[in-house]
């Protein structure tokens, strides 16, 4: 039954519509409330409705990209987008401070897990499923540069992202304030250093930050955490798959707490 109930989940997901086109949509969609993960945007696009998108959008501090029109015909599926494709996020990201606030009032010191900059969906969808696993307490994303969370991502993280928090923040810079005003060390994935991940003390109140695919964790974050620390890697392939990597750092945080 476990296993009917998984296949019929990801059936649904993919199927479900997860986008919206069409300029005064979009702007019914953000005026209503809607979550949306981010706006695709005709390059050049002009005209008093637009305007009116672009200043919601700001307004909302939504992600938005400009893209070619060949872009949004693909994600529109060829239909009248006018210009625009919003894509809606099927989870509610919850608020960090409340998260933050909540979690140290635990018994166990909380885990909590920051991407800089992961925009490959499935990667994602991986990670959110691996730190479930794990016992992760929340999940940090960027509004600007981070894959959205939407069906692909759902299906990736096996029902994950429904049972974990997920929050969104301006800038990971604001997290990484939040977290060591709470006390809790923020210790980077980074090759740029000789600490093994196994030196580090994960039995305190940690936030563990990976960057993204390309360029790792961001240099002006690295400037602000209170640890960096990596994998060894004893092959000839100089790193590893970020959701690979986001595992092997969680379940040494895992195997420190049991």
């Amino acid at each position: 039954m476990r296993w009917f109930f998984y296949f019929a989940y990801i059936c649904t997901m993919e199927t479900k519509t997860s986008k919206i086109f069409g300029l005064r949509s979009v702007i019914e969609a953000i005026n209503s409330g809607e979550t949306i993960s981010k706006v695709f945007l005709q390059k050049d696009l002009t005209g008093a409705i637009s305007n009116e998108l672009n200043g919601l959008i700001a307004q909302h501090n939504i992600s938005r990209s400009y893209v070619p029109i060949e872009k949004l015909n693909k994600l529109s599926k060829n239909n009248n987008h006018q210009g625009v494709v919003a894509e809606i996020s099927p989870i509610e990201f919850a608020d960090l401070d409340a998260i933050i606030s909540t979690s140290v009032e635990k018994d166990k010191a909380p885990l909590f897990l920051l991407l800089d900059g992961v925009s490959d969906v499935r990667n994602f969808g991986a990670i959110i499923r691996t730190a479930e696993c794990a016992g992760v307490d929340a999940i940090v994303i960027s509004k600007h540069g981070s894959a959205p969370v939407n069906a692909d991502a759902i299906k990736t993280s096996a029902g994950a992202a429904f049972k974990i928090p997920i929050c969104k923040v301006d800038h990971i810079k604001d997290a990484l304030f939040q977290f060591q005003a709470a006390e809790i060390q923020t210790v980077a994935a980074t090759e740029k250093t000789d600490n093994l991940i196994y030196t580090i003390d994960l039995k305190i109140p940690t936030a563990i930050i990976m960057g993204s695919e390309e360029r790792g964790v961001n240099p002006s974050v690295l400037k602000m955490v209170n640890a960096k620390a990596k994998l060894p890697l004893l092959g000839e392939i100089e790193s590893l798959n970020v959701s690979v990597a986001c595992g092997a750092f969680l379940y040494e945080a895992t195997r420190q707490r049991l």
